[in-house]
């Protein structure tokens, strides 16, 4: 019962981050970098991502860090809620 809760909370919040890296992209497009909402984002997927841009550099104009991070998240996801339904 714990362990189900638990695989659920770690998907929602992996899918929910997935999700602000997505909407930081687009955002970044076509949002001011002052807004409030794009700063919100920011505060939140720009600790993530900063130290993943550090590393990877620019392919000419495309930064792939966010499609990185993406990966990441998605692979942690994975590895979690396996190692928990083992546990169950």
């Amino acid at each position: 019962m714990f362990i189900d809760i638990l695989i659920r909370v770690i998907s929602f919040l992996a899918n929910l981050l997935i999700l602000l890296v997505i909407l930081q992209i687009i955002l970044s497009y076509f949002m001011d970098p002052y807004h409030p909402l794009r700063q919100f984002v920011e505060r939140i997927v720009g600790p993530l991502i900063n130290p993943i841009r550090r590393v990877v550099p620019l392919v000419g104009m495309f930064d792939f860090s966010p499609l990185i991070l993406i990966i990441l998240i998605s692979v942690l996801q994975s590895a979690l809620v396996n190692l928990l339904f083992a546990l169950r």
